[in-house]
């Protein structure tokens, strides 16, 4: 009982701003610019650590005094400290494999594109499948999809399955095709389509739920190749300050979720974490989950699970966004709803079923048709089973109707967006939407306003796992392309404290831990990053060439780019 009054009164003096003079820290950071993001105490110069937890934060004289025989001491000189950022939207795995296979992402033509292939293909043994890729027709002139005949014959001997770089897209070549048995006889799988020629062939592009007609043939990752991505993935993570990370489900039709479990798991068992991850399933699996009795999130401070990922569309640069009105140049034709709601009595069957078993559920929505049916499914859940802390998720809701956007507060679910993709897309999307509904998309401020909660990310390996690049993003919307100097939507910006708020506080709530990280408190995860400028201070516009300088999770220093 002593003990437990003695460790009380302690928490009780740490949360005042006093530690008993027994204590002292493990890490001491000083001579900074602490943001802390407790409204309490929203700055100071520096902070203390114990272990894996804030100690104290305050100024350089309380927090010197914690100083002791093992203290590590770092002086910030000046530089600015923030909570880490836990990106809220990623598929980690995938994102530590495409490191190591071929890089289209930045191809500007067909030419550039084939001549990668060429080069990565030679470097592969015969029968290896190239993957990955993530490439962007949208760069090319004229942006025209490409087909199977580019790389056919560059690859003879290795089977391709390309993925465009919204995840909801692919290019096969010939082999692929001969080995998933795809021919012109081949049927459109429901919520997937197989491009077809003028003559009926098929030309490679495979959108959403046709994916799987060739992921079903091609091999899983071995575990060597698990874990190297794995662990190519924590050292991005740590290069750009990411403490945390919420890994989703890739698809509908993408059953790699246990394997990639079992490859944190064994990382987690190890001590080889340097990342903390909350990992979702597929919603159409939830009874997997259920089954094993766990309810909403559980785990560790590094592992934890509990929510289910469901899908209502694809994605805006294959046209598979589901809207409500066609997409420009495309009469009568609006995006496709996700082969999960394309029966949507079946879909909410198993919202309500995972619901009822204590699981959180996230639902990818792009288009404003498909954000307005879940939002729809989720209005339904809420009346029907009544009240609850579900922190209840709609994935990227790029995309809305006007009327949509107060619905987001009202029925307390949180838009997880990805601030990159606004500067990415921006520079064609008006094409597809038109100048009305772009007034729209990816609206952080109009959501903001009508008091939604925002929780950043990156979707990497869609887009990089960069939270600076998003914070950049998200307060000035200039596009990739530099044609919007004023911001694309400029109407639609957010400042760099909201930012910062919906990559830390936000992404926090969005995974139940807001009350254990996401700001810089005693009792708190000291997980925190220290930057080279101080993007509170500087221009926006330079907020994209600040640095992360060292990143620290748990106490434990995970990089340093000296």
């Amino acid at each position: 009982m002593v003990r437990i009054k003695g460790a009380l009164l302690a928490s009780a003096l740490a949360a005042t701003g006093f530690v008993a003079h027994a204590q002292t820290a493990s890490l001491i950071l000083t001579g900074g610019k602490v943001w802390t993001e407790n409204p309490a105490q929203p700055e100071a110069q520096a902070i203390a650590i114990a272990g894996d937890k804030v100690l104290l934060v305050g100024g350089d004289a309380a927090v010197k005094a914690l100083v002791g025989p093992g203290t590590q001491v770092i002086d910030l000189k000046g530089r600015r400290v923030t909570p880490g950022f836990n990106d809220a939207h990623v598929h980690f795995i995938d994102g530590g494999d495409g490191l190591a296979s071929v890089q289209l992402g930045d191809a500007n033509s067909q030419a550039e594109f084939r001549a990668r292939v060429a080069a990565f293909a030679k470097t592969l043994p015969k029968g290896a499948w190239l993957r990955n890729g993530n490439w962007d027709h949208q760069r090319w002139s004229p942006a025209e999809l490409p087909t199977h005949r580019l790389i056919d014959d560059v690859t003879p001997d290795n089977p391709a399955l390309l993925w465009r770089l919204d995840g909801h897209m692919v290019l096969v070549n010939a082999l692929a095709m001969k080995l998933a048995g795809i021919d012109r006889s081949t049927k459109d799988p429901p919520g997937g389509e197989i491009v077809r020629d003028a003559k009926g062939e098929p030309t490679g592009v495979l959108k959403d739920a046709a994916t799987d007609l060739v992921e079903r043939v091609m091999p899983a990752l071995t575990p060597k190749e698990m874990d190297a991505a794995l662990t190519a993935a924590m050292a991005e993570a740590a290069k750009n300050g990411v403490t945390s990370v919420q890994n989703l489900a890739n698809s509908s039709t993408d059953k790699r979720e246990p394997q990639d479990f079992r490859e944190f798991e064994k990382f987690d068992r190890a001590g080889k974490l340097t990342v903390r991850i909350y990992t979702a399933g597929r919603l159409q699996d939830w009874k997997d989950l259920a089954g094993t009795g766990i309810s909403g999130p559980f785990g560790d401070a590094m592992l934890r699970l509990g929510d289910v990922k469901g899908f209502a569309d694809g994605a805006l640069g294959s046209t598979t966004a589901w809207m409500n009105q066609p997409f420009v140049g495309h009469p009568g034709y609006s995006g496709i709803a996700s082969s999960e709601l394309v029966d949507p009595d079946r879909m909410y069957a198993n919202m309500k079923g995972a619901d009822q078993a204590g699981l959180q559920l996230a639902v990818h929505a792009i288009g404003d048709k498909a954000n307005h049916e879940i939002l729809d499914l989720y209005e339904r859940l809420q009346r029907e089973d009544g009240p609850a802390d579900r922190r209840l998720r709609i994935e990227h809701a790029q995309h809305l109707d006007p009327a949509d956007i107060p619905r987001f507060a009202r029925l307390h679910v949180i838009a997880s967006m990805q601030p990159y993709h606004a500067i990415d897309d921006g520079r064609w999307a008006e094409t597809i939407l038109g100048p009305e509904r772009i007034k729209t998309s990816y609206a952080w401020r109009s959501l903001l306003d009508a008091g939604a909660v925002l929780a950043f990310g990156s979707d990497w390996a869609v887009a990089p796992l960069e939270p600076l690049m998003g914070v950049y993003a998200a307060t000035t919307r200039r596009t990739l392309d530099g044609k919007t100097p004023g911001g694309w939507v400029p109407e639609q910006r957010i400042s760099v404290a909201e930012a910062v708020h919906a990559y830390t506080v936000g992404s926090a709530y969005a995974e139940f831990q807001e009350k254990v990280k996401g700001s810089l408190e005693p009792g708190k995860l000291a997980d925190l990053v220290v930057l080279s400028d101080d993007i509170f201070k500087i221009p926006p516009e330079q907020i994209a060439k600040t640095r992360v300088d060292l990143t620290i999770v748990g106490g434990k220093i995970v990089y340093d780019r000296r």
